[in-house]
């Protein structure tokens, strides 16, 4: 096999016995907090209560599934835990691929440790392992890949079979036919991102599946082709404009691991609104405004903020949080984006929706020609009494330029899992994973929120 793959699966490999440095070790760390904080919300929502309930193909096992609490074979807990982790829209992002890959990568690698009594270091290493080949091949993709595709449930599969062929102790070639084999089991459309359609959530719980799949098979020995991702028939060529930006994604390979350069959302909608969210708090924190005193919102941000979440009045809390109208507008009314926005009492908010209508999305193209890799808004704002304020916001809040305080992603956590957890379970998962040590075997619900 050549490059790109072997140059993937070798990176990967590579975590498997490299030191891990103390950045990488906290990255890790809280990326699997980060995980739990958004997964937990999610397993007591459609669609993981729904799945969940349906059983089908639970089979029996030793992994854990976070949506009913009970033993189930490795590839069912990471589709059901990997369908909760995407519900709620908060989890991390690798702004320069456009991907969350925590969603697929974790549940995936939590679920085969879990299966196979994997410690707690095997599961890091083939966390980290597992970014940097999703992350890395999601670069070479963008952004033309995201036109039709969601990427997260694409790479996601990548990605999730990367760490189980680790954790299986796959070698450099294992490896290698684990990421083959997964880019024919990826996929998942952009058409279903839309309406009342709940796919989408459950795209980072199929990859993680199909991943483990990918895995299995090739450990036991299947092979796939050595060019799958940048042949002329392969992954890249049937998904994204050519064959993929190898150089760019394999750019600073060895010298710097994706893990250490992830957004945290503090935001429970679409990334791509963030950059307007944080220019209106910004606004508002230096002027004083009231919703009342809003006559005019104008935003101009990047492609997808225009051809993704231009969505005046969405009806249900999917639609709502791909909405920069309603998004916007719920900060203003709220104070914030979190998961009371998106309730039905806060949907049908009448002051709420009395802003909508003031605000207007538009495509910018010199902030389009900077995406993936910078997600930047203009927010253009005009008030009743006649003032008119304009700020460029050129990173987002919780990116790694702009990045949030250790203390911040603990009460993100708390506050998103504290609804879900009894207290105990609450307080000794925290600390088992800041403290890198095995993660615990049950945890206890404190009750259903929806």
């Amino acid at each position: 096999m050549n490059a790109p793959l072997m140059t993937l699966a070798g990176l990967a490999a590579d975590w498997q016995r490299e030191p891990l440095s103390a950045e990488v070790v906290q990255a890790v760390r809280h990326a699997t907090l980060d995980w739990f904080a958004t997964t937990l919300p999610g397993t007591v929502r459609a669609p993981a209560t729904m799945l969940a309930a349906a059983s089908l193909g639970a089979g029996s096992g030793k992994a854990l599934c976070y949506v009913s609490g009970k033993r189930v074979s490795a590839r069912w807990a990471a589709f059901i835990n990997g369908t909760a982790s995407h519900t709620v829209e908060f989890d991390d992002i690798f702004r320069d691929g456009g991907y969350h890959p925590g969603s697929p990568t974790i549940a995936a690698a939590l679920a085969l440790a879990q299966e196979i009594g994997a410690p707690r270091e095997a599961f890091d290493r083939a966390v980290i392992g597992g970014y940097e080949v999703g992350c890395r091949i999601a670069m070479a993709l963008q952004p033309s890949h995201y036109e039709h595709w969601h990427i997260t449930a694409t790479v996601g599969t990548l990605g999730a079979a990367a760490a189980g062929s680790m954790l299986l102790g796959c070698d450099r070639e294992g490896i290698a036919h684990a990421i083959a084999i997964a880019s024919s089991f990826a996929g998942g459309h952009q058409q279903n991102l839309q309406g009342q359609s709940m796919v989408k959530a459950m795209h980072p719980g199929h990859a993680a599946d199909a991943g483990l799949l990918a895995a299995c098979a090739a450990a036991a020995g299947a092979m796939g082709a050595p060019d799958s991702l940048e042949g002329p028939k392969g992954y890249a060529a049937a998904t994204s404009a050519g064959t993929g930006d190898w150089q760019a994604a394999l750019a600073g390979a060895g010298d710097w691991t994706p893990i250490t350069r992830m957004t945290v959302k503090i935001h429970g909608c679409c990334g791509h609104i963030f950059a307007a969210l944080d220019a209106l708090a910004r606004l508002r924190a230096e002027h004083g405004f009231g919703p009342d005193d809003i006559a005019r919102i104008h935003v101009e941000g990047y492609g997808a903020t225009k051809d993704i979440c231009d969505r005046p009045n969405p009806t249900i809390a999917q639609e709502a949080r791909f909405s920069l109208q309603y998004c916007l507008a719920a900060q203003m009314i709220l104070g914030g984006v979190r998961l009371a926005a998106f309730e039905e009492r806060a949907l049908a908010d009448p002051a709420i929706r009395a802003i909508m209508p003031r605000i207007t999305v538009a495509r910018a193209e010199d902030l389009a020609a900077a995406y993936p890799r910078r997600r930047m808004a203009r927010l253009h704002l005009t008030l009743t009494d006649g003032r008119s304020f304009s700020l460029f916001q050129p990173t987002r809040r919780g990116d790694p330029e702009q990045p949030i305080q250790r203390a911040e992603l603990i009460a993100k956590f708390d506050e998103l899992a504290g609804p879900v957890l009894a207290p105990d379970d609450l307080n000794a998962l925290r600390d088992l994973i800041l403290n890198g040590q095995d993660l615990p075997q049950e945890l206890s619900k404190r009750r259903a929120v929806a």
